[in-house]
């Protein structure tokens, strides 16, 4: 039976609606700890399954993109065969996928397993928010639930690494897949003990051709620029393109037809949430591709076993705690752009250390600038991830969330294979232009594909000749490491100019908006979703 779901300001959460939140919040730190727990585990990975670079982008980045491009549609499907349900599946799917990725034989099944984990991770994400807006109907309670939700999200993919360090020093490379396995089972078994059931009766169909179109815009996209990045401008990655680029603009079209739209082009008329979108996606591409070299400069420039590399992103974990508490705080009497642009030179400082850094900068910096960025970038990603959601007319909450997510996602996934391509390159040819005399030709083929395929090729090679190879590999990662964060520094400062011009008025937290700024009323009437069920 179905029933309206109550006024926002009915009700506050209890201790039950608490436990739940900590349920909830299980699946969202390991979607995120998937994406980057990668990183200590590249090199073991990479040599056992002899990838190539380019395979091991796509072993790093694929979970990412199919997250972004199937969060809309399974927050859709969700909204339909009701949230929980859609949880708990996911949570079986992730599972099975986690255990095939562990044991993976080739770089072609871990990518297909990674893809798996991202199609099944993208049906985990948007129930967890959109559950989180129906259990906390108290604003104030419902915003830091929020907010705890995004401090997981971050915290997840912070302390990864460390995490993945810390299990690679014992076990093999797939060990660090197998973790979500237990993760999942706990979900399963205290979900339908503490999570409600919602289901939205008056949600339309799924429409299958706009999945697909949103797929065919998104996939051909990112490999035309892996390839270009790779290769150069050649005709494939340029059609491949163009191709996608055409497939957006039908997606769109479409969109603007039907009745029920996988993606509500209406949400882009409010400049705050168009705004924040924008300026939380510039963020999160950079920050994932400092992540990605973070991890690399620690093992083969330190030259760190992966447990003594993980725990070096625990001070980057603690800066993005203090950041994420610290930004509502200020933003309570201060206008949030004021706050994300005051963090903004913080995160800027550090980009452009790591800019500067040589093979004899020593570790202090790296540690120091990772700190930087944490304290500085924070602000940006947890009041303008608010100001999204809260800029859209209440019956679309679900969708700004969905959509916030999705650029989030493809934000992160997208920073690693842009910036990580260009540091390929750079690195690529600047070895080329360096390589010793006496590397046999397949050997240097190895060492210009990565610097991680270098330190293998080393060891095929007399021990003054492999020396001299790694020299000049070093030189040539960190060149490519310095370009990719000098862009950085220029994309800060891209972010602070959108943020001040989109959402410098938005009033500080908790005070009333301008009248003309306020959030547009939808044009359904009486549109909030039905309540299904109870807990059961």
């Amino acid at each position: 039976m179905s029933s309206i779901a109550p006024p926002e300001s009915e009700g506050r959460a209890g201790p039950r609606e608490w436990i739940g939140l900590a349920v909830l919040a299980l699946p969202t730190i390991l979607i995120a700890l998937d994406l980057t727990v990668l990183y200590m585990a590249i090199p073991h990975l990479g040599a056992d399954l002899n990838s190539t670079n380019t395979e091991v982008l796509w072993i790093t980045d694929i979970y990412g993109f199919v997250i972004a491009g199937f969060l809309i549609t399974m927050g859709t499907l969700g909204d339909r065969i009701g949230r929980r349900k859609l949880l708990l599946v996911g949570a079986v799917a992730f599972a099975a996928a986690s255990v095939l990725a562990a044991y993976s034989t080739s770089s072609e099944m871990l990518i297909a397993a990674r893809a798996l984990l991202g199609l099944a991770g993208a049906t985990l994400m948007p129930s967890t928010l959109a559950l989180i807006s129906n259990m906390f109907r108290d604003a104030k309670q419902r915003a830091m639930a929020i907010g705890i939700w995004l401090t997981s999200f971050s915290i997840g993919g912070v302390v990864g690494p460390a995490i993945g360090g810390a299990l690679l020093e014992w076990f093999w490379w797939g060990s660090v897949f197998l973790m979500g396995v237990p993760v999942m089972v706990l979900l399963l078994i205290t979900g339908p003990l503490l999570l409600p059931e919602y289901r939205d009766s008056s949600a339309g169909r799924l429409d299958l051709a706009s999945v697909a179109l949103s797929l065919g815009m998104i996939l051909p996209v990112i490999y035309g620029i892996k390839e270009i990045a790779k290769d150069g401008v050649q005709l494939i990655p340029i059609l491949a393109i163009v191709v996608g680029l055409a497939i957006g603009v039908l997606f769109v079209r479409r969109q603007r037809t039907l009745a029920s739209p996988l993606f509500d082009l209406r949400l882009f008329k409010n400049r705050s949430f168009t705004g924040g979108l924008v300026a939380m996606w510039l963020g999160q591409l950079t920050l994932y591709a400092f992540g990605f070299y973070f991890a690399q400069f620690l093992q083969l420039i330190e030259g760190l076993s992966p447990l003594q590399a993980g725990v070096w992103f625990l001070p980057m974990g603690l800066a993005t705690i203090v950041g994420a508490m610290l930004a509502p705080m200020l933003a309570a009497k201060f206008p949030p752009a004021m706050v994300i642009v005051a963090g903004l030179p913080i995160a800027a400082a550090g980009y452009a250390v790591l800019a500067l850094l040589n093979v004899d900068s020593g570790l202090a910096f790296l540690i120091s600038a990772s700190i930087l960025i944490s304290i500085g970038i924070n602000p940006l990603l947890s009041l303008s991830a608010g100001m999204i959601v809260s800029s859209a007319p209440p019956d679309k909450a679900g969708s700004a969330s969905a959509v916030m997510e999705t650029s989030g996602e493809f934000g992160a996934g997208l920073g690693i294979a842009i910036f990580g391509t260009i540091g390929t390159a750079i690195y690529s040819n600047q070895i080329a232009e360096s390589m010793p005399d006496g590397v046999p030709a397949a050997v240097a083929e190895t060492a210009r594909d990565s610097f991680a395929g270098a330190f293998a090729a080393a060891g095929e090679l007399s021990a003054a000749v492999g020396d001299q190879l790694i020299a000049v590999g070093r030189v040539a990662f960190l060149n490519g490491m310095n370009v990719v964060h000098g862009i950085a520094v220029v994309v800060m400062v891209i972010i602070g100019c959108l943020v001040m011009v989109t959402l410098r008025h938005v009033p500080p937290i908790g005070s009333e908006a301008p009248a003309e700024e306020a959030a547009p009323k939808s044009e359904e009437p009486d549109a909030r979703p039905d309540t299904v069920g109870t807990t059961k």
